[in-house]
């Protein structure tokens, strides 16, 4: 179903877009960091974008990502500031949401919380991460699909020596499961 070898191999005449990090959260200067991406063609930034946004999709694009609940917003959609929490990796996380800006006018999707698990009463135990999203269309009908995640605590730290790496392979699961779910619904809409 991901086509990602079918996009072609131009050249684009600019840069694909970063994440906007937080200094604090710089990739290298945290306990861990993943990134993870795919190019499919077929669906475009914005509707990748309504479906991220969803949380009540999430189970049927990752099965690590589970029992979301807001605490500011109505519904089940993420939106400017809205606080939630939510289970992964079994960490029950307090998240809100720091940047929102959906795709327009040839910029890409933009998503992002910071989100943490305080742990027992030792410090040490704290959780405190930034999940960010990059949305983009590219070329011949390809959209982009990021996510990056950068963390800090000594979870974090024993994240970054877990082998396999469980961080990378969850969210690169995220990230075809996403493209796969946004494309099934396409695809039934148009069948």
């Amino acid at each position: 179903m991901l086509q990602g070898a079918a996009c072609g191999n131009e050249r684009m005449n600019n840069m694909l877009n970063e994440i906007n990090w937080p200094h604090e959260y710089l990739p290298g200067t945290t306990d861990n960091f993943a990134s993870n991406e795919i190019i499919v063609r077929g669906t475009t930034a914005a509707d990748v974008f309504e479906n991220l946004i969803d949380t009540a999709i999430w189970p049927t694009c990752h099965d690590n990502a589970t029992d979301v609940e807001f605490d500011n917003t109505e519904g089940t959609k993420l939106a400017p500031d809205t606080r939630f929490r939510f289970k992964t990796f079994g960490f029950p996380i307090e998240a809100q949401v720091i940047e929102f800006e959906a795709p327009a006018d040839g910029k890409p999707g933009r998503l992002a919380w910071h989100g943490w698990a305080e742990g027992d009463a030792d410090a040490d135990h704290r959780l405190d991460v930034v999940h960010a999203w990059l949305l983009e269309d590219l070329y011949e009908g390809c959209v982009r699909i990021l996510t990056q995640e950068s963390q800090k605590g000594k979870p974090a730290a024993e994240l970054f020596e877990s082998e396999p790496d469980t961080m990378n392979i969850s969210h690169q699961k995220w990230v075809k499961g996403l493209a796969c779910t946004v494309l099934a619904a396409k695809a039934a809409k148009e069948a």
